[in-house]
């Protein structure tokens, strides 16, 4: 039977979007900015894991049916309940303006079935986090654990989740590109996969005729550093990204990249370039992505929101587990 998963900071246990940290936790959080090794630990269960990713919710007033898709987000939040993965990957965009509170409450109303079933919301900082005044701490608000904190790292098992904020700076030899680097450089020992979560896509297909969510400078330089980090480290890495309103997948320099970004958000018609390993124009295109942990590999496969409300397969593809295990 699986054992229920635990999320613990200094010996402190924590459920992310929860419990409310106490007020000397906030204080010491500063500090730790720069560290290596694992904010957070999750206890991973011992007969396997899954993993859940997908961004570009937007929630709002459901009455807003032009930035967003009420039904479709919705159901995706449902069939993410449904799915009780033991760790869900949010890329951004999850309030459609962050410096209104209704947004955030929207929110919580939406995903109680979420915290009914105790999954481990581990959320990135997206660019509609930031619209309008108080933002982040709305953030930090509506996701306590992480107050202090815009970049954190999560240990489960095998697996080790690095998310970035792509709203700030990932240049080299940045705060966050020199903090990403110790966390590649001190991956416990037995780590297999390496998932790096952030809102702005490193790699990706343009928007058709709208040039203003190509890939900017700033997430290239994060995918320079990954794919020379993956010449060095036995364990595989997967950059998950949003912001396009779509579903991409490539590979590059050794490393898998993904944009997710159909949580829900108005879609986007993408002009897909021969690199992209996902060739299907189907629009719109609402959908999750699901990761399983299985013996010589990691299967993944991404579940569209079909016309009829049900969830349908459209790309399925193995992460192989690295030769070796990585680590010190």
């Amino acid at each position: 039977m699986r054992m229920q998963a635990g999320l613990r900071m200094a010996g402190l246990a924590l459920v992310l979007g929860c419990m409310v940290l106490p007020a000397w936790a906030a204080d010491v959080t500063a500090g730790l900015l720069s560290a290596a090794g694992p904010t957070f630990t999750i206890v991973a269960p011992t007969d396997g894991w899954t993993l859940i990713a997908y961004g570009d919710m937007r929630f709002t007033d459901p009455r807003n049916t032009t930035a967003t898709n009420p039904t479709a987000r919705r159901a995706l939040v449902a069939k993410v309940a449904a799915e009780k993965p033991d760790a869900l990957l949010l890329s951004g965009d999850v309030p459609l303006s962050g410096g209104v509170a209704n947004d955030y409450a929207v929110f919580r109303e939406e995903t109680a079935a979420w915290r009914a079933a105790g999954l481990k919301v581990l959320p990135a900082m997206g660019n509609h986090e930031l619209h309008g005044s108080g933002g982040v701490e709305n953030w930090w608000n509506a996701f306590p654990e992480l107050r202090g904190r815009r970049w954190y790292s999560v240990q489960m098992g095998e697996a080790y989740f690095i998310t970035v904020d792509s709203n700030l700076d990932l240049m080299t030899g940045g705060t966050q590109s020199v903090w990403v680097a110790k966390q590649l450089e001190g991956l416990p020992k037995g780590t297999k996969y390496v998932f790096v979560s952030l809102h702005h896509p490193p790699v990706a297909d343009g928007i058709v005729g709208d040039s203003s969510h190509n890939v900017r400078p700033n997430e290239n330089a994060l995918a320079q550093q990954l794919e020379a980090a993956a010449k060095q480290t036995s364990a595989k890495i997967i950059v998950i990204a949003g912001h396009i309103h779509a579903y991409e997948r490539f590979e590059r320099g050794g490393v898998v990249y993904l944009v997710s970004g159909g949580g829900g958000a108005k879609p986007y018609p993408i002009e897909r370039t021969a690199s992209d390993l996902f060739q299907d124009n189907v629009f719109p295109n609402y959908h999750y992505v699901k990761f399983v942990s299985e013996q010589g590999g990691l299967k993944a496969t991404m579940y569209r929101l079909n016309d009829k409300g049900g969830f349908e397969v459209r790309d399925t593809f193995v992460v192989g587990a690295a030769a070796k295990s990585a680590g010190h």
